[in-house]
């Protein structure tokens, strides 16, 4: 799946890892025929959807460091909280993930999920956490490629647990196309042409993703917060240049709309707010059946899943920037007037008797 006009692989998270540019525009592409849409979306970052902190101290301790005590606590996305702690011996680490729409998940199949991915790691949940998985250091696989895969499946926590979702929906996808191929348009069922229902995952205080799956498309809607109009006016340039990217360059890539009033796929879904003062908006993502195949289904979701920071960290630092470069400016304003001094010149005086003489000027 691809939802930006680039491709680029990893950026920053907020556990501290790197970030690299996405691939810019073609050099022969001048700034003069370039639109600010362009020229933003031809610098954006894209997030990672592993945890680096914890992707950092799991390979440190698979290199063959001296065993060490670790108690960590690390924050990721969406008020997720990791610990990371060898409570019994310094041999055996123990991670753990607190996820505020847990229980929303655990209703879509989050707990089969996490079973088939970490299998025989997984632990009775430490208290205060929603899972928990536990990593034996003098039972790791011999080949560095198995470690290297062991501490990234362990650094894709929250994007598994958050994955489940997107997986019924997928599996509620199939079984109504195949459903579909049995009746024309008009002969089909109404639970078939109408499609299945909204899946609600409250994932932060006051936003939410909503996934429903239908026949023909699975639908994602990202409720999300501006808190000024500033950010209301960045968002609508964010997504007009999806919008446009998609017509000038990546024909494939999904549908992307954006309104500030909730959607039709959202009416009578408990808990969806228009406040009609536009500071709630709603992003669709319309994945159709090409973006659905098990091969892409992967990536799709990783890149899914990443699109609320994605959006509002380039709308914070796009201000940043903006803001950056007003106070460079002033401030070369500054410099100019400091530097700023009058000609000299030569004034004419005269005195009581009418004689004239020239005064230098201060």
């Amino acid at each position: 799946m691809s939802i930006t006009a680039t491709e680029a692989p990893t950026a920053t998270s907020t556990s501290g890892g790197p970030h690299h540019e996405a691939s810019s525009a073609s050099n022969d592409a001048t700034t003069s025929q370039e639109t600010y849409g362009q020229l933003v979306a031809d610098k954006m970052l894209l997030l990672d959807y592993q945890n680096v902190l914890i992707q950092s101290v799991l390979t440190e301790r698979f290199s063959g460091a001296p065993p060490a005590h670790i108690d960590q606590t690390v924050s990721d996305f969406d008020g997720v909280i990791y610990h990371i702690s060898t409570p019994e011996t310094k041999t055996k680490i123990q991670l753990s993930i607190q996820i505020r729409c847990y229980k929303d998940l655990v209703k879509y199949g989050a707990e089969q999920v996490l079973q088939r991915e970490y299998g025989q790691y997984v632990v009775p949940p430490e208290p205060g956490y929603d899972f928990s998985v536990l990593i034996d250091l003098e039972n790791l696989p011999e080949e560095k490629e198995e470690k290297d895969a062991l501490i990234m499946k362990m650094a894709l926590l929250k994007r598994n647990a958050m994955a489940a979702p997107f997986e019924a929906a997928y599996e509620e996808h199939y079984k109504l196309k195949e459903e579909a191929s049995k009746y024309t348009s008009e002969e089909a069922p109404q639970g078939v042409r109408e499609g299945g229902e909204v899946m609600a995952i409250h994932y932060r205080e006051e936003e939410a993703i909503y996934v429903k799956a239908s026949h023909d498309r699975v639908t994602v809607i990202f409720s999300t917060i501006f808190r000024e109009e500033t950010d209301r006016v960045f968002g609508k340039i964010f997504i007009q240049e999806f919008v446009d990217a998609r017509r000038r360059a990546i024909q494939n890539a999904p549908q992307v709309l954006f309104r500030n009033d909730p959607p039709l796929e959202l009416q009578g879904v408990p808990g969806v707010r228009d406040t009609g003062t536009g500071e709630i908006g709603y992003v669709t993502f319309v994945l159709f059946p090409r973006h659905l195949t098990p091969q892409r289904m992967p990536d799709c979701i990783s890149h899914i899943q990443t699109f609320r920071d994605y959006f509002h960290y380039h709308i914070k630092a796009s201000k940043a920037y903006i803001h950056s470069r007003m106070r460079k400016r002033t401030a070369d304003f500054l410099q100019v007037l400091r530097r700023a001094r009058p000609d000299s010149e030569e004034k004419e005086r005269k005195t009581a008797s009418g004689r004239t003489f020239k005064v230098q000027g201060a």
